[in-house]
């Protein structure tokens, strides 16, 4: 007959164990089925939102289906998806942190706030609200920790927004899905009808350190806003170190004011599905392995194809001449007004021109053709380049339906003609740029206290 004898250090451990999982257990609660959970998760209904206690981390994960409440005394550490479901708020408190688990794919850890759904995260300059990486020693108290810097990025997910705002996504849909998140997902829906959708306020908030990869080439950008409407508020924001884009745009009227952008992966600001809010003082410094400061498409469908967007007082800057200043794709169309790109020595400015017929030059509806118009959809006012080189090695016009060369019919002359008509807007080439943002609303910033602004 055997025998299995436990030893005093395993009865020891047992008895921790069963202190620890009651310790969890909070009055208040009124869900008797939940065991591991914390006063802190306790919902307005007085139900539970399962979160589990770890190294002082309160442990979330799932659905979030009424309304809830983060404090700062505790570091919020998201499981894969948490989703914030219509009808629900979620208030975040000023100074708290929020840490996500690593994982890729159908494991990447983000916050999504889906349609009907909003997000209260309401921060101060001196106690902002930050997302990070679990990997990040960064405690309670601290608006910055040691151990990772602009070079670590893809460590968790990032904050997905989803609303009811209009889009103009690909054969006329009103409606998407949000890039990673399964079509069999409802909470990955957005676009609507309604402009002025609300689906909350942000305010100095400080993304960081994601962008974890959830298919082949596709990763999660730092701060994801699609159908998003005016009614929303969002200003003072930071996303750093992202593997993707640091902001993407997807369609919605959302404003967003002091807006900064460092290190991202891909591009800093994107804007898609016609995009028609406005962006006001931003900034985006352009380093490590890169691609532009600014990427703009137009609509993708034929509905919701009147809204432009605007961007005013914006300052995009390489470090080390990476990456291209800006890029105007598909049918982008806009209006910037003072910005300036710092220290691109090529190709600050592309624009996409695409022809229809070759033979007697007629243009299709591209970015080249918004902005060479009789009446132009795609303007650059007072805007400006900072750099050595000559205006007319700053613009590149480029084709997706031939090569170009010099000898083509159709684009000897486009590039001269894209810097006249730059020139006839106020825009120059200028040894000292004397526009753009107001770099002092980001110094609470994580790329300002770093020294990196």
């Amino acid at each position: 007959m055997k025998t299995t004898m436990i030893s005093k250090i395993g009865i020891a451990t047992i008895v921790a164990a069963t202190l620890s999982v009651s310790s969890c257990k909070k009055k208040g609660c009124t869900d008797s089925t939940a065991t591991n959970y914390s006063e802190k998760a306790k919902k307005d209904d007085g139900s539970c939102q399962y979160a589990e206690e770890t190294n002082n981390n309160e442990i979330v994960q799932g659905n979030i289906t009424s309304n809830t409440t983060w404090s700062n005394d505790k570091i919020y550490e998201l499981k894969g998806k948490v989703v914030v479901m219509n009808g629900a708020t979620l208030t975040i408190a000023a100074g708290t942190i929020i840490k996500g688990q690593e994982g890729s794919g159908t494991n990447a850890s983000a916050l999504i706030i889906a349609k009907g759904g909003k997000l209260n995260a309401i921060g101060t300059a001196a106690n902002p609200i930050i997302f990070t990486s679990v990997l990040d020693n960064i405690e309670i108290g601290q608006n910055s920790g040691t151990n990772l810097d602009e070079t670590d990025n893809g460590k968790w997910g990032g904050l997905i927004i989803l609303g009811n705002a209009p889009i103009s996504a690909g054969d006329g849909d009103t409606q998407s899905q949000i890039e990673g998140i399964p079509a069999t997902s409802s909470y990955g829906a957005f676009g609507g009808t309604n402009a002025t959708d609300n689906s909350g306020t942000l305010s100095f908030i400080s993304i960081r350190h994601g962008g974890t990869l959830i298919g082949a080439g596709n990763e999660i950008n730092g701060l994801t806003l699609g159908g998003v409407g005016s009614g929303t508020t969002i200003s003072n924001i930071e996303i750093v170190a992202n593997l993707d884009d640091g902001i993407e745009f997807f369609g919605g009227t959302v404003d967003v004011s002091n807006l900064l952008v460092s290190y991202q992966g891909d591009d800093g600001i994107d804007i898609d599905m016609n995009y028609a809010g406005t962006i006001n003082n931003f900034a985006v410094v352009h380093g490590i392995n890169t691609d532009e400061g600014l990427e703009i498409d137009g609509p993708e469908g034929i509905t919701n194809t009147t809204g432009l967007f605007t961007l005013n007082n914006g300052t995009i800057r390489t470090v080390d001449n990476v990456g291209t200043g800006v890029d105007f794709k598909s049918k982008a169309q806009g209006t910037l007004n003072n910005v300036a790109w710092i220290g691109y020595q090529g190709e600050a400015i592309k624009f996409r021109s695409s022809f229809s017929d070759t033979t007697n030059c007629t243009e299709k509806s591209d970015a080249y053709a918004h902005l060479i118009a009789s009446s132009p959809t795609l303007t650059l006012n007072n805007c400006q380049f900072e750099t050595a080189a000559s205006i007319a090695n700053v613009v590149d016009v480029y084709s997706t339906s031939f090569i170009l060369s010099s000898s083509d019919n159709c684009t000897a002359n486009q590039e001269s003609i894209a810097e006249s008509t730059l020139a006839s807007s106020g825009s120059s080439v200028v040894s000292i740029a004397t526009i753009g943002a107001n770099m002092t609303a980001f110094s609470w910033t994580w790329t300002s206290i770093k020294g990196k602004l």
